[in-house]
């Protein structure tokens, strides 16, 4: 019988900014090297919304039962169905909510995909995508994200992941 993932849900161990006083939010920018050595990041978007609303990369909040590393693999695993090794943070961001009234602390890391399942916890709700980083940067709607991914693309320059 195999086993069954379930997503995290509900705000209970939430960590939240003591400068902001919103959630801090952890994410990744998932991503491999094509056989060419190209490298390609994995991008989502809802389901609801379509990629026409644009891309983003898998990100939620950092819960108190865990540490920054583990929920940026966490996330990447329930929202975008990969699993990986993280690198260094690409850095911080404080960014507006646009569902609440909040400011959240939005932190980033680089996560080198070593295996994409077939099946994962938000599936039916989320579609993913490799796409160049270019693209990506052109698609996504999040300053914030925008910003990150940059940050991945000098380090891919300077060869520093």
């Amino acid at each position: 019988m195999a086993a069954v993932m379930v997503a995290r849900q509900g705000r209970d161990l939430q960590r939240y900014s003591p400068s902001t006083g919103g959630r801090i939010v952890v994410g990744c920018i998932p991503y491999r090297a094509r056989s060419d050595g190209e490298v390609e990041v994995l991008v989502i978007c809802s389901r609801k919304k379509g990629a026409s609303a644009g891309v983003m990369f898998p990100k939620g909040g950092w819960e108190l039962d865990e540490s920054i590393e583990e929920a940026a693999r966490r996330e990447a695993l329930e929202e975008a169905g990969v699993r990986g090794e993280t690198g260094a943070s690409l850095g911080s961001w404080y960014y507006r909510s646009r569902r609440y009234d909040a400011t959240y602390e939005g932190l980033m890391f680089p996560l080198r995909v070593t295996d994409e399942l077939e099946h994962w916890p938000e599936m039916s709700g989320r579609g993913r995508t490799w796409v160049s980083v270019r693209e990506a940067m052109d698609r996504c709607p999040h300053w914030w994200m925008r910003e990150a991914l940059q940050r991945f693309a000098d380090r891919l320059a300077a060869a520093d992941l």
